[in-house]
């Protein structure tokens, strides 16, 4: 048997973390087994589908890497389909017509509950002979007798009693199929073998057995995924922070960092904790994968990215901060290569947005200093070693404006002025920088240039002069 699964997300927003995962499980399962990995849009509900969500799910998968086989497909494009099955459900009377108006359902479930009884549809309409012409939705008429069961690859063995099941409608009034007749047919079409979804399915999983086998069909196997909780316990959601993946983008992340946070969120391979998505394909099966539910934990995700950014081609890194400095209103082309940059700094930054925020430097200049840094280093007391650093680098030539030089000529004028190289390299450091961290002091003044190493020495020196004269 071919393995095929399929990830199916509806098009009513961003692609949320935990779509991510089933998707990235969705896709290690298929590639693990030498199988097809299908994407479909399941946007039968009309009023909040959009093309701009289909274009985030799309748009995220990408930055991801989950690259799909077949897809995408879309049921708003299989609505002759879907009908097509629902008729032959109606024709061989393994579904019904159902008029009972909304006020009636309404007045039953309320009984229901009253009583302390499951709300389930009654069966009105099973009996009655209501035309085709007059408004009507369609219901499935679900086995009386029996029990379902569903052997789910996570959770094992699951029984769900058929009576308990409701006669679920499959075709509303207005024509539209419903989301677990459009399923079923869509699985069936499409060949699905495994369905790995969140658990959140659960329930609707007998009621998509019982479908699939009116229409003669083998059922899927199945695998729900359990949630993702917040750090407070509730459902990841918005006001936990970022939950959509291209929000993870655009807050740095590395797209590699994202997949190997997710794999481990209710996987695990011993104690290891790096993988790459190859490793993850040799390594992941579904049947290894934890019923509990996960907490997302930003701390170990940025200790992760950072682990990714330090290691990463610094090339790539470049290519992949290139946005981040536009944001800053900073264009890498005018000044120093952004490589040498990610080389000097990768080892710094969590994200590549701090990585932005951290190497600004280098191509702007900054309106204040840090408050710490200047009142540590920017003194009268530090004024003598930035004027004779300032003196000694005019003196270097263009060429001669590299790292190695650059030291030595500093380490040149400590010793002129009988101090410790700390002396002249952190005032200088906070005069160019802004503050007391950056590289090693060469390779901070190679990257930011002569011309505005220079201009930022004077700066400072202007910064001394105004203290004293206010003191």
């Amino acid at each position: 048997m071919t393995v095929r699964t399929r990830f199916a997300p509806s098009p009513t927003g961003y692609l949320h973390v935990g779509g991510a995962r089933t998707a990235l499980f969705s896709y290690l399962f298929a590639r693990k087994h030498g199988g097809v990995f299908v994407l479909r849009i399941e946007d039968t509900d009309l009023e909040r589908s959009t093309a701009a969500s289909v274009n985030a799910i799309l748009e995220g998968m990408a930055w991801l890497g989950l690259s799909w086989d077949e897809g995408p497909f879309f049921q708003t494009e299989r609505f002759d389909r879907y009908n097509a099955v629902i008729d032959e459900l109606i024709g061989k009377g393994l579904a019904y017509r159902c008029d009972c108006p909304k006020e009636r359902i309404d007045t039953l479930r309320e009984g229901q509950m009253a009583r302390k009884e499951k709300p389930r549809y009654d069966g009105h309409c099973r009996h009655r002979d209501i035309p085709a012409d007059r408004p009507h939705a369609v219901r499935f008429r679900n086995p009386d007798e029996g029990v379902v069961v569903v052997d789910d690859l996570i959770r094992g063995r699951i029984v769900f009693n058929n009576d308990e099941l409701d006669d679920l409608v499959i075709r509303r009034t207005d024509g539209s199929p419903t989301y677990n007749l459009s399923v079923v047919v869509d699985d069936m079409d499409m060949g699905i073998s495994h369905v790995i979804r969140g658990d959140d399915h659960i329930n609707n999983t007998p009621r998509q057995i019982n479908i699939l086998r009116a229409l003669g069909q083998e059922p899927p196997r199945y695998a729900h995924v359990p949630m993702i909780l917040g750090d407070d316990g509730a459902r990841l959601s918005k006001r936990h922070g970022a939950v959509s993946v291209i929000a993870y983008r655009d807050e740095g992340y590395l797209p590699e960092a994202l997949l190997n946070y997710l794999v481990r969120l209710g996987w695990s391979h011993g104690d290891r904790e790096i993988f790459s998505l190859d490793e993850m394909v040799e390594l992941f099966d579904i049947d290894q994968v934890n019923k509990a539910a996960s907490s997302f934990n930003t701390d170990k995700l940025l200790w992760l990215n950072q682990h990714y950014i330090q290691h990463a081609d610094p090339q790539r890194i470049a290519h992949l901060l290139s946005p981040h400095m536009g944001r800053l209103g900073i264009d890498p082309s005018q000044g120093a290569d952004l490589k040498d940059v990610v080389v000097a700094q990768q080892a710094r930054a969590k994200t590549l947005v701090e990585l932005a925020q951290i190497s600004a430097f280098v191509y702007q200049d900054f309106d204040t200093y840090d408050e710490a840094a200047a009142r540590k280093h920017l003194t009268a007391a530090a004024a003598p070693a930035l004027g004779r650093a300032r003196e000694a680098l005019e003196l270097l030539a263009l060429e001669d404006w590299d790292a190695d030089t650059l030291e030595r000529t500093l380490e040149q004028v400590a010793l002129g002025l009988g101090e410790k190289m700390g002396k002249v390299a952190q005032p200088l450091r906070v005069a160019v920088v802004g503050r007391a961290a950056s590289p090693g002091i060469g390779v901070t003044l190679e990257l930011v240039g002569k011309e505005a190493t220079l201009r930022r020495i004077g700066r400072a020196l202007g910064h001394i002069a105004g203290l004293g004269a206010a003191g």
